[in-house]
C-alpha cells in the first residue's frame, strides 16, 4: 500500500461525523455516485440522501446515512458538510 492516504473530515451542524486517513471514500451525489481515492482530481460536489462509506488505512469501512450537503475534494483532502448524518 502506498504510504499516501485521504484526509478525511466530515461535520454536520450538531457535530464531528469522522476525522481522520483514509483510502478511499464513496458518496452519491447529484451527478451519480462517486468513489475517491488518493489523488483524485480537485471537486465540489452537491450530495444527496444517501450513504457517505469511508474504508479507513487500516482497512476497516464506515458508514453514515446523509441528508444532502456538500463534498470538496483537493490536494488528498476530503471535506463533507453534512445536513444530518447517522452511522
Amino acid at each position: 500500500m502506498s504510504d499516501k492516504a485521504l484526509t478525511v473530515e466530515f461535520v454536520t451542524p450538531e457535530k464531528r461525523v469522522f476525522s481522520g486517513k483514509a483510502i478511499s471514500l464513496s458518496a452519491r451525489t447529484l451527478e451519480g455516485d462517486l468513489g475517491i481515492l488518493v489523488d483524485h482530481a480537485p471537486l465540489l460536489g452537491v450530495l444527496v440522501d444517501g450513504k457517505v462509506s469511508i474504508e479507513g488505512v487500516d482497512g476497516s469501512v464506515q458508514e453514515f446515512e446523509v441528508s444532502g450537503g456538500f463534498i470538496s475534494v483537493a490536494n488528498n483532502r476530503v471535506s463533507v458538510l453534512g445536513e444530518s448524518a447517522t452511522q
